[in-house]
């Protein structure tokens, strides 16, 4: 595979307002429209991460042409998450997996760029705490989990427990393989019981994409604190990770809680994917802004009433 990432560019509300109308339907866009489907990964599917090309960016050759379909995605994004927050009957939770360097962090940072952050939470899981290994493995997301009318991002999440784990032999195999169906339950339950919409994204990257991405840590000082050794010790089980999110992909991917496999060697194309499959997924939720819970003819009437008042002074 070869490396074909070009830097993903940061953009303004005056870029926003410049580069798009934002009033633009997206189906007046040059955009693909069933990335949702072309990265979903059906129930049951054994998943050939070497089939996959890290490099797609559907019929887009740039950052500059993605741009005006990414702003509008966004946009979007804005009015649908107000609208859920308005009304309080869905919830969102999005999962982010992937290897060192997939760009977890950058994704966070674009998906939160088209939300309110009043509506909006995310929350990153590092290493177990002591406190965490005395419970069982799904305690630690439990208190997380997004109320109605809240989007939470899981920047890595539960799913470190079927593959750090399993990579690292941290507990046997007899442990590990049966927290699938655990989490496949928990998963259920979540959205039969708190109306949420489940939304995994495994960013795949090729092996030689991650190596250059480390490098360029290494020669911008304002990447380097992201440097870790842990990130080259890791990479020595690449095989064995595969292995891991291959399984992980096809024991766990459900009708009710889909994965979706993002190619992610172009920063900009995997933030556009991300973005386009959680709009046309809040699209598919049916809201509705809900009825006001007071008077309004009272209170214009009191308005007007303020009104004359301060004309009057």
């Amino acid at each position: 595979m070869m490396v074909c990432e070009t830097e993903s560019k940061t953009f303004s509300a005056d870029t926003f307002a410049a580069r798009v109308k934002t009033s633009e339907p997206l189906e007046g866009l040059n955009i693909e429209p069933n990335l949702l489907q072309k990265f979903k990964v059906e129930p049951g599917i054994k998943v050939k991460l070497g089939n996959i090309d890290p490099c797609y960016c559907a019929n887009h050759v740039s950052h500059e042409t993605a741009l005006p379909e990414m702003l509008s995605q966004l946009h979007k994004m804005d009015q649908l998450q107000n609208l859920m927050y308005a009304e309080r009957k869905h919830s969102v939770l999005v999962v982010l997996q992937g290897l060192d360097a997939c760009g977890k962090d950058g994704v966070v940072r674009h998906i939160t760029t088209g939300m309110n952050p009043a509506g909006c939470r995310v929350v990153g899981f590092k290493q177990p705490t002591p406190q965490d290994l005395r419970h069982d493995f799904l305690w630690r997301v439990h208190p997380h989990f997004p109320a109605r009318g809240e989007v939470v991002i899981f920047n890595r999440s539960h799913y470190e427990d079927v593959l750090v784990v399993r990579v690292h032999q941290l507990v046997p195999v007899h442990v590990w393989s049966k927290r699938y169906d655990l989490i496949n339950e928990l998963e259920r339950l979540l959205v039969v019981e708190n109306y949420t919409t489940v939304l995994k994204f495994f960013l795949y990257i090729s092996r030689e994409e991650q190596l250059a991405r480390f490098k360029r840590r290494l020669d911008d000082p304002a990447r380097r604190w992201k440097i870790s050794e842990a990130d080259y010790r890791e990479r020595e089980y690449w095989d064995d990770y595969v292995q891991a999110f291959q399984d992980m992909l096809q024991k766990t991917s459900t009708q009710h809680a889909p994965w979706f496999v993002i190619p992610s060697n172009h920063k900009w194309f995997r933030d556009l994917a991300v973005s386009q499959i959680i709009t046309r997924t809040l699209e598919g939720l049916d809201m509705q802004m809900p009825e006001t819970a007071v008077d309004i003819a009272r209170i214009r009437r009191r308005y007007h009433a303020a009104e004359l008042e301060a004309k009057a002074s």
